[in-house]
């Protein structure tokens, strides 16, 4: 039985997720974030999405966490606090790390509602609710549902380009200037590809009458109901609360004043 989210209107999931990380990157404190990345783990089963999906799905979140540990200890105008560590001109400040603590936690904060929502989320539904509910465009929504469709060809066609580089002796070695010239040539031709089969696929579209104008039947409709409606307004709840607590607690630090 699918769990009692993931059965929610796509849209619905969709302005839940919005309405949850938005208000979480109006405060510089890591205390908002963090209450936000706990109700996200807490709410997983309910999704039906277990731990280790979420890692294989958001894994590049942590390489983007380690990259702002990074740039913060080396860039960090703002080093006041307690003296940690220091090497020459690089200064590490309890400040420093509570910053950077807020900005990786931010980052997870806004990032795992989409993750989720996708996760749980057949994108021939989405595109259905988002032309039905939403009143998007039909050009807008079945294109960005043949592209979505399309994402999985691009590692393919990376790999058959790599391999067939490596047939015609094209192979960098060991050399890291050669490697970085191999990568952007590789990435050219992938998007040159992917640029030609976006045009095929729009041709193909509009002589199948996708932007005739007249009204289109829906196979399978998007009804928004009730339980749909109380999700959007618990999700601003818990993001309001969040946003409280950090204010209460006299953590808020607003990024705009």
């Amino acid at each position: 039985m699918t769990p009692v989210l993931a059965r929610r209107n796509p849209v619905a999931k969709l302005a839940a997720a919005l309405l949850f990380a938005l208000p979480l990157v109006s405060t510089l404190d890591p205390l908002t974030p963090a209450i936000g990345v706990a109700v996200e783990l807490a709410v997983l089963p309910l999704f039906g999405v277990s731990a280790g999906e979420l890692f294989r799905r958001a894994w590049p979140l942590l390489l983007s966490a380690g990259g702002i540990l990074v740039t913060m200890v080396l860039f960090a105008a703002d080093r006041s606090g307690t003296p940690l560590f220091a090497a020459g001109p690089v200064e590490i400040t309890s400040g420093v790390l509570l910053g950077a603590l807020g900005l990786v936690l931010r980052v997870f904060a806004v990032a795992l509602p989409g993750v989720i929502v996708f996760v749980t989320t057949d994108p021939t539904d989405l595109a259905d609710a988002l032309v039905q509910n939403a009143k998007a465009p039909a050009r807008f929504a079945i294109g960005a549902l043949a592209a979505f469709r399309l994402l999985p060809l691009l590692g393919q066609e990376w790999q058959a380009l790599t391999l067939a580089r490596r047939a015609r002796g094209l192979d960098a070695g060991r050399n890291p200037v050669a490697r970085l010239r191999l990568f952007a040539s590789t990435a050219f031709a992938l998007l040159v590809g992917a640029l030609r089969r976006g045009g095929r696929l729009a041709t193909a579209m509009d002589a199948r009458g996708f932007d005739s104008g007249t009204t289109r039947t829906y196979a399978r409709r998007q009804i928004f109901r009730r339980a749909d409606w109380a999700l959007i307004a618990a999700a601003a709840l818990l993001s309001s609360a969040a946003l409280a607590a950090s204010v209460v607690s006299g953590l808020f630090r607003p990024i705009i004043g």
